[in-house]
């Protein structure tokens, strides 16, 4: 049975090999554009900055230099059910100077579109065991993020040899350049 977390929570990961999912739907009331959320993953070392340029994942770079994690690809208008994006992470490649793994989305192109988090509903994070394809927790956004344009989601982390996941859900009205600048 999955877990539904709650923001702040944190839970140990039970499985080296998973997929982390992100979906979204948009309100009926947003723009009439489409919506471009995008993925990615900051791979940090104990200084909490990148490990390398590399080991930043997202829809210009697909897989980190390990090749522990990879982004599945780019959906630009998040039409459909079920995850929008996916990122596929295996902790028995991962380089040895990882220490935390922070799932961001951002929108593309926020503010020629006029768009925010306020016009996107139903957004979660989800951990799914890739050994048996079962989800094993989920932490859904829950809060009406009115101006926001990127969502610090969750982060994976390593606490005495064991990887745990933390739900986030902070919002900030930035783009992926603005996370670059802090996290190089």
């Amino acid at each position: 049975m999955a877990i539904n977390l709650q923001k702040g929570q944190r839970e140990a990961l039970s499985t080296e090999k998973f997929t982390i999912g992100l979906g979204w739907d948009t309100n009926e009331s947003a723009t009439g554009l489409d919506f471009d959320l995008d993925a990615c993953i900051f791979i940090l070392g104990t200084n909490k900055k990148l490990i390398s340029d590399e080991y930043l994942i997202f829809y210009n770079n697909l897989k980190s230099p390990d090749g522990a994690v990879e982004h599945t690809g780019d959906n630009l208008t998040g039409d459909g059910d079920g995850d929008d994006e996916s990122l596929l992470v295996d902790f028995s490649k991962i380089d040895p100077k990882a220490e935390e793994l922070l799932i961001i989305v951002t929108i593309h192109d926020w503010q020629s579109r006029s768009q925010n988090f306020g016009q996107v509903r139903n957004a979660f994070v989800r951990i799914v065991d890739n050994n048996t394809n079962t989800e094993i927790m989920k932490f859904e956004l829950d809060e009406d993020f009115s101006v926001e344009t990127a969502i610090e989601f969750g982060r994976i982390y390593k606490r005495n040899n064991e990887w745990k996941f933390e739900a986030i859900g902070i919002g900030t009205k930035s783009d992926m350049q603005d996370f670059v600048n802090k996290y190089n």
